[in-house]
């Protein structure tokens, strides 16, 4: 007599295989990128929407070669189609806390260890001016 035994599967998590689907879309690259941007941040919670909307004022200020871009989903700011920064709401993979990040080749390099990514909880005019000199630092 045969059985059917349920797979139980233990790789990617349904937030991460809704993040890779989400890629393989912006690779497609059909949406004009910055209305794909503003479309995926309207979405968002609204502390992390507001978080969001103002990098995306602050991030063109202080690098105007920046371009909006979505990467997996989440909020991005792109140099020549590759992302060097981005946003990631706490919603996107039931974090507690927001993420604000970089991707290489920028160059943070601060000895033989240092982040390439940031827990932000809240956007204080502290944290927007360590936030600016990390992107100014990352764009060279």
């Amino acid at each position: 007599m045969a059985t059917t035994k349920k797979k139980s599967y233990d790789g990617f998590t349904e937030e991460e295989r809704g993040a890779m689907k989400e890629r393989a879309k912006e690779l497609k690259g059909k949406e004009n990128p910055a209305e794909a941007q503003a479309a995926k941040i309207a979405a968002m919670p609204d502390a992390d929407r507001e978080i969001a909307e103002r990098l995306n004022e602050l991030i063109p200020q202080v690098a105007p070669d920046l371009t909006p871009k979505l990467y997996y989903g989440m909020a991005g700011w792109a140099r020549n189609g590759k992302v060097v920064c981005f946003f990631q709401d706490a919603a996107k993979f039931k974090t507690p806390y927001a993420t604000f990040g970089f991707n290489p080749p920028v160059v943070l390099d601060d000895g033989d260890f240092w982040p390439t990514a940031y827990a932000l909880i809240k956007l204080t005019p502290a944290v927007e001016k360590k936030i600016v000199a990390l992107v100014k630092k990352a764009v060279g």
